[in-house]
């Protein structure tokens, strides 16, 4: 034993004198750190505007001194203080995750760019502007106020923080920081002229003189990669024969461990063999060095990571996940030995059967639900889930408050309140003009007739042909609408094309009789169909319609054209008789006026499919026949089910039997049907005493409607002991005929439906004293009344013919005595009424719903109607839709999970409603809940529970726990136990008989719970990512992960990212990257052809700089993207070509104020931003080409641009010769570097380099621009990121390969004609003007072949056999070395677009286009043909022979699978003036940085010289 104890204590001393090193990597954004006040109160501010001005306030309200705090922890503990004043214990918790996150920091960012376009920005710390008129002085407000309305408003963003109460004629911003002297001065009298309604005042974060430190983020991954070899010789690997079968498993592998050789150690200490074998093992599992591993060791990994997962104790599982799943290449020999439980196996393989078929999932595959809602972490950033979670506390805490919990609370938290089947109208009335009829028309009389026939299989997606009246189209529109001249052209394409669909039209025009066809183009449209239909046919009348609209373009239709038009077809018709005054081709209008005035629609256009709205955006031409298309399929097996049934058989009128159906209603009112934005929250518990005293009005809103609903007295159509499901309030003032007239249209409707309660909550206009004030009397009414006495009373006080009785002294409240009634008790209590009550309801009107002073409206279940229109209508009908609606979304579904044994019918009503408006406030995801279906529990999933005792998220994950998936979940899951109350779930779905080791990198996931701070109370450095313990000899590379969004650069480190040996570094590698733009992402199209304007350019820019980024638009789906930092941004068409042809005609998603003419963007937060923008032709541009060969205004490109000859005319710009290449890692910038060099010793012309700036290390940003003014050349980095929606490459040699081919259209402006790429380790020797001027005989581009003339390696030449040589035929395979790209003509034949659709389509299979960028190009040559250059054009001696090096134009440092030789060393062999270029730079680069790199070089010094005159830079 002494022995082996002597090796042990050798052994631990080595591990003391070693020194871990280590990889660091820290990620900051471009701008300043911004006060976290000012993000917490961002944080509030999404809870509610009342939040966050209460929150204001509350600071305004502290001593400077004591925001300003003795500490930056003493500081954060006060931000916490005061926001739980406005948050629950769980949004609190959040917050400090939020904070940590620095989520909010774009925000305040953006509220900075805004203040820095005022001119007073650097001379006042806090400033108003009112009306374009700006003072640093409190005092002078008031002054600047008086004058304001003469000047014109400031636009006012929907991101603005409006304080409430306000006037909208004078808007005032104040730019601050709260916690300031200045601010609390200027929002003193703010705050009093707001309350006092006599200004709008807004509030925008401004913060004069930040810290030198930037933001430190967090919420992204970062991999160290196992660099792979980039070519294997196919004999590499030699199977051994394999002697010795018994050997035990620790005397296979390698013979040295950590400088232990155990086969010396073994023949010295024969009687060691136990300990040296525990020693071995030992060191294997501890050491950082990595050891391949055989075949029959890797088949089991997954399940055995599974089971070492599992085994853990659950409060440690998610530690030992992450350490797995993070550091797997180093922990994989440890978890060769680790047994497998056959129950583990099994469970799986049982579980992963229902994984499939309930899930989609297969073996090896992720998936996460947060309460049931998946979140897919390819998508969801940190900051999204941060944000479903916000959401989602609030609806949990809400239920915890009204007492559900545990099962309950999670059953109705996933509970889905979208409806099943949408609602209809009944369009069985004279106002559809029905163009054609399937069942009786001979157009479609050679088609299958019978209902039989729907069932019949077709192709998918196809639409059957019967002569039935299945699906019926019919367009509500305004003729002279924009949006309704494009939907009748689709009709008329849907009936000349045969579409098997009835198409009806009603009119939307001026319904008054006053107006006739003389005076109304659309008037005159609609008498014009009506005419035409009745002397020929309704078809022929609609293509009439259409006539007029081809022949106007793109001009407003007149009654002049609407005439002309008819004229030339009817001369001898008299016109007064078809437009004038008479009645005679009046019919139509009429009719549609009354159907209109009947069935309560009220926004145009619309269209219905048998009776049901069609989502309106989805009116337009870019998505409309999908649309159609997709709901006829979506009605199909409803109809397929009634036939088969025999609910629907031949001898049956399919429309009717259609609009017979229960979700048929003879009224659509869109208030009902479209999603409310506006709920009332009962969640608050608080003493419903309150409500009668003077106190009611000093509450929150939230508490304000917790006791208005225990206050609250019903009518009812019976009572009895059955809960409710819908409740309704009016609100309304019943001393209006208007009020009244609501008021006696619920009860009616009341007396329909058993499942509703109705109560009133009155806003009165005036509360003057009255003798008999109806809203004091049916208050009364209905607190002193029971049931049907209280219903028959009130339904006598709110008729209008009583009301006017008991005005004129007609009548007495006697005389509307009901049956049962003790009217004397009725008047005393009436007479003894205050005015509180009314009072309070007014003021809860005003505060919690937002109404104005005598407005009506309607809540159902605490979803909130209105305010409605002076003259807006709602009906009994309105009120049978809202309550059938409410009970089948929310009331039905929450009444069958909540069960109300022994309580009575009054308080599960409420349970009902109360619990209702609390699921309807969330917004309802298009993604329903999912219940996670499994078989087994017990041995494959780890559960850590959560405190049942407080609200709880309930987190589910499937994963396997070495995949990429768990790298980035178990982090973060790891996180949100801490952050919040989780019930954590985590199912393993292994795959097995793994052939290839599933990782092949190191991962951390830069997260952290809280902002954490040092022992003296100051801010740590923040968030990071390390690194220790790496294999020292492994050659690695560092790859950031971050969100879609976020485009990240590295701005500091000496090491070579690309390619870290640790062996070769001192301590460690320690790199900062930055966040250097946020993506804003979009869409266009054509408005009018609904295609994408390929080759539209975008400028994005502000208002002092119009022009900072641009884009242009791809064919693939309209993409086009933009870099921005935080701020408001204005988007607009390039001038030149994209500006002369396009207007920007429509948009979405956008941050526009309302009434500007601006296209507004506003980038305030790391999510991601997708708009979309419609474009139209000008009417004088209509027949233009975008892409004709014209010159463009030169414009800033979205690039990091630096032009040290000037920027030249476009003439200029065209004669400059263009190289683009690419590059990542220090040697192949050195190639770059000496590429250049050759190119420019070559060449006569003017040069200009593009590189593409993502992959490019600090050091070469930084030496570029010295190059190009000593050489005098000009040079661009431009950057794209890669689209979200094109298949991404995850090996970064492969991503750089895509960047060489998939974007060329768009990373250069269209200025940029051609263009050549150049390969960074390429050796040029001829002027490649030459190669620029060669003639492409019509192709887009020029590649040169692959030479064959080096017949030893005919083996490796793939092309020569196999797919290749048959898709090539006689055609030859081309290297992506060095080509040439005429990008007119690749824009033109839209290139870039089929080279990513066909990308798109093959990159899903991983063993295709294994040379990206060259498999792509020569994939595609039958649709985008190549050029072939003469040979000479590039030389790689891999595949050139030796003769052909003298003809050589350039030459290309191919590797060799022979000969594995070196790059450097063969640059040096190959290429006498290499060391020549090397030596020239090295001696630059030595001039401008005062370094002796020269000294430093693997050759003899070619020559020697002295350095240059560059004063070498002393701030490095």
């Amino acid at each position: 034993m002494g022995a082996a104890c002597c090796l042990l204590i050798v052994y631990m001393l080595c591990l003391v004198e070693a020194k871990p090193k280590y990889v660091s990597q820290v990620l900051e954004a471009k701008w300043q750190s911004t006060p976290l006040l000012l993000e917490a109160s961002e944080y509030i501010a999404k809870e509610g505007n009342d939040q966050f001005w209460a929150f204001v306030n509350d600071v305004a309200r502290l001593k400077v001194s004591d925001v300003k705090s003795d500490s930056d922890q003493s500081h954060y503990h006060l931000i916490q203080k005061l926001a739980s004043k406005q948050l629950s214990p769980i949004q609190l918790n959040l917050l400090k995750f939020s904070l940590s996150l620095r989520e909010y920091s774009p925000t305040v960012e953006m509220y900075n760019q805004i203040a820095r376009e005022n001119e007073k920005a650097e001379q006042c710390s806090t400033f108003a502007v009112v009306h374009g008129e700006t003072t640093c002085d409190a005092k002078k407000v008031k002054n600047l106020i008086k004058s304001a309305e003469s000047r014109p408003k400031p636009p006012v963003y929907t991101l603005d923080h409006v304080y409430p109460g306000q006037n909208r004629d004078v808007v005032v911003v104040l730019y601050a920081e709260l916690g300031t002297e200045e601010f609390k001065q200027f929002h003193s009298i703010l705050q009093e002229l707001a309350a006092e309604k006599k200004i709008s005042y807004i509030l925008r974060h401004y913060t004069q003189k930040l810290p030198d430190k930037k933001v430190r983020l967090s919420g992204y991954g970062v991999e160290l990669a196992i660099k792979s070899t980039e070519y294997k010789a196919k004999d590499d690997t030699k199977v051994k024969d394999e002697k010795d079968k018994d050997k035990d498993e620790a005397d296979e592998g390698e013979d040295e461990i950590q400088g232990f050789i155990f086969s010396t150690l073994k023949e010295k200490y024969p009687d060691k063999k136990k300990e040296l074998r525990e020693l071995k093992m030992h060191l294997s599992d501890t050491a950082t060095e990595l050891s391949p591993l055989k075949v029959w060791q890797l088949q089991d990994l997954s399940l055995q990571a599974a089971q070492r997962v599992v085994s853990a104790d659950a409060s440690d599982a998610l530690n030992h996940l992450t350490q797995i799943s993070q550091n797997f290449p180093q922990l994989a020999r440890s978890l060769v030995r680790q047994s497998v439980k056959s129950e583990l196996r099994e469970e799986i393989h049982k579980n992963q059967m229902d994984f499939d078929t309930y899930h989609n999932l297969g073996a090896g595959e992720s998936a996460m639900f947060l309460n049931g809602l998946p979140v897919d972490l390819e998508i969801y950033d940190i900051f999204t889930l941060l944000g479903v979670m916000r959401s989602e506390a609030k609806v949990m805490e809400g239920l915890f408050s009204l007492g559900l919990r545990g099962d309950r609370l999670n059953q109705m938290l996933k509970l889905d309140l979208k409806t099943e089947e949408s609602y209809a109208l009944d369009t069985r009335h004279s106002a559809v003009q029905n163009i054609n009829d399937l069942e009786k028309d001979k157009k479609y009389k050679t088609w299958p007739s019978s209902t039989r026939d729907i069932l019949q299989p077709t192709f998918p997606g196809m639409l059957r042909h019967i002569a039935k009246n299945f699906f019926n189209l019919v367009f509500i529109v305004d003729p002279m609408d924009k949006n309704s001249r494009e939907l009748l052209k689709m009709a008329e394409a849907f009936y000349v094309h045969s579409a098997p669909m009835r198409i009806g039209i009603i009119f939307v025009v001026d319904f008054s009789k006053d107006t006739n066809g003389f005076m109304d183009a659309g008037v005159a449209l609609t008498r014009a169909f009506d005419f035409i239909k009745t002397d020929e046919k309704p078809s022929r009348a609609l293509s009439f319609i259409t006539d007029v609209y081809q022949k106007a373009g793109a001009n407003p239709v007149s009654v002049e054209d609407v005439i002309a038009e008819f004229k030339g077809r009817y001369k001898d018709t008299d016109m007064d008789m078809v437009f004038g005054d008479t009645d005679d081709y009046d019919d139509v209008r009429q009719s549609c006026g009354d159907f209109l005035r009947q069935t309560g629609l009220q926004e145009f256009p619309q269209v219905l499919l048998n009776g049901v709205p069609l989502k309106r955006e989805s009116l337009n031409e870019d998505g409309f026949e999908e649309v159609v298309v997709t709901e006829v399929l979506r009605v199909t097996p409803i109809l397929q089910r009634a036939v088969y049934n025999g609910d629907l058989t031949d001898n049956m009128d399919v429309t009717d039997w259609l609009m017979d159906r229960e979700n048929v209603m003879p009224r659509l009112n869109s208030r009902v049907l479209s999603p409310s934005t506006q709920f009332l929250d009962f969640t608050e518990n608080i003493d419903g005493d309150i409500f009668n005293s003077e106190d009611f009005e000093q509450l929150t809103p939230l508490d304000m409607s917790s006791v208005i609903a225990q206050n609250m007295n019903y009518l009812v159509k019976k009572e009895d002991d059955s809960a409710k499901a819908v409740t309704i309030w009016v609100v309304a003032d019943l001393e209006t005929a208007k009020g009244r007239e609501l008021a006696y249209s619920a009860i009616k409707s009341l007396k329909s439906t058993p499942e509703m309660r109705l109560g009133f909550i009155f806003n009165p206009v005036s509360l003057a004293a009255k003798e008999l004030n109806i809203n004091k009397a049916v208050h009364v009414a209905m607190a002193t009344l029971s049931g049907h006495i209280a219903k028959s009373f009130v339904t006598k006080l709110v008729k209008e013919e009583n009301v006017a009785a008991l005005n004129s002294g007609a009548k007495t409240l006697i005389d509307l005595e009901v049956n049962g009634m003790d009217m004397k008790a009725y008047l005393a209590a009436l007479k003894k009424e205050s005015n509180t009550v009314l009072k309070n309801h007014k003021s809860f009107v005003e505060k919690a719903i937002k109404f104005d002073v005598g407005v009506r409206g309607v809540i159902a279940n605490g979803r909130v109607l209105g305010p409605f229109g002076e003259d807006e209508n709602f009906i009994q009908e309105d009120f049978t839709l809202l309550e059938k609606y409410t009970f089948q979304t929310s009331g039905m579904k929450i009444q069958r999970k909540l069960t109300f044994e022994d309580t009575p019918w009054q308080e599960a009503s409420e349970q009902i409603m109360k619990t209702g408006a609390l699921l309807s406030s969330r917004r309802q995801s298009d993604t329903s809940r999912k219940e996670l279906h499994f078989k087994g529990k017990q041995h494959s999933v780890v559960h850590i529970k959560a405190d049942v005792d407080a609200p709880t998220f309930e987190v589910e994950a499937i994963l396997d726990p070495l995949t990429r998936e768990a790298q980035k979940m178990a982090p973060i899951l790891a996180v949100l136990k801490e952050v919040a109350n989780v019930n954590i779930r985590i199912f393993m779905n292994c795959r097995d008989k793994l052939s290839e080791m599933p990782l092949k990198n190191f991962y951390r996931y830069v997260l952290e719970p809280e902002i954490r701070f040092k022992v003296d109370g100051s801010y740590s450095a923040g968030p990071s990512a390390k690194f220790t313990d790496m294999p020292q000899k492994s050659l690695l590379t560092l790859n950031m992960d971050p969100p879609e969004s976020w485009l990240v650069e590295s701005v500091m480190s000496p090491y070579d990212l690309d390619n870290i040996l640790l062996e070769e570094v001192a301590t460690g590698v320690n790199a900062i990257f930055e966040l250097e733009y946020l993506l804003l992402e979009g869409h266009c199209y054509d408005s009018v052809s609904g295609q994408p304007p390929r080759g539209l350019q975008f400028v994005l820019g502000t208002n002092s700089t119009p022009a900072v980024m641009d884009t242009i638009v791809m064919a693939n789906l309209g993409y086009f993207q933009l870099k921005a930092t935080p701020g408001v941004w204005f988007l607009r068409l390039r001038e030149g070509r994209s500006s002369d042809i396009y207007d920007i005609s429509t948009h979405d998603f956008t941050d526009t104020p309302e009434g500007s003419s601006d296209l507004v963007v506003a980038i305030n937060s790391f999510k991601s931003k997708i708009i979309k923008v419609r474009v139209a032709k000008k009417k004088e541009k209509l027949k233009e080409d975008l892409l004709k060969d014209e010159e463009e205004k030169p414009g800033i490109w979205d690039s990091i641009s630096n032009t040290i000859t000037g920027s030249g005319t476009p003439e200029e710009t065209d004669s400059t010769l263009n190289i683009f290449s690419v590059a990542s890692g220090h040697l192949y910038e050195r190639f770059l570097r000496i590429m250049m060099l050759s190119v420019l010793k070559n060449t006569k012309s003017k040069v200009k380099f593009w590189f593409l700036k993502n992959y490019l290390s600090p050091t070469f940003k930084d030496f570029i621009p010295y190059m190009a003014e000593h050489y005098g050349f000009e040079y661009e980095l431009v950057q794209y990121k890669w689209p979200r929606w094109l298949h991404q490459q995850t090996e970064k040699q492969r991503i750089i390969w895509g960047y060489k081919i998939l974007f060329l259209d768009v990373l250069f402006p269209l200025h940029v004609k051609k263009f050549i790429f150049v390969d960074a380790d390429q050796i040029v020797r001829t002027d490649l003007q030459e190669l620029h001027d060669l003639d492409l005989e019509g192709a887009p581009y020029g590649y040169t072949p692959f030479c064959d003339s080096r017949k030893e390696m005919d083996g490796f030449r793939f092309w020569k056999s196999g797919y290749w040589a048959s898709h090539l035929g006689h055609r030859k395979y081309h290297i992506s070395a060095l080509y040439v790209v005429d990008l007119k003509k690749f824009r033109r034949i839209a290139a870039g677009d089929r080279l990513r659709g066909q990308y798109q389509g093959l990159s899903q299979d991983p063993n295709s286009l294994s040379n990206l960028d060259q498999d792509l190009p020569n994939n595609m040559i039958h649709q985008v043909s190549i050029k072939s250059l003469p040979q000479e054009w590039l030389f790689c001696e891999t595949w050139c022979s030796d003769e052909e090096l003298a003809r050589a134009k350039t030459i290309d440092l191919c590797n060799n699978p022979l000969t594995k030789e070196p790059k450097l060393k063969a640059a040096m062999r190959i290429v006498p003036e290499w060391k020549n270029y090397d030596y020239e730079i090295k001696l630059f680069w030595d001039s401008v940085y005062g370094t002796n790199t020269a000294e430093d070089i693997e050759y003899e010094k070619p020559f020697q010289e002295d350095s240059s005159n560059v004063t070498p830079r002393t701030d490095l």
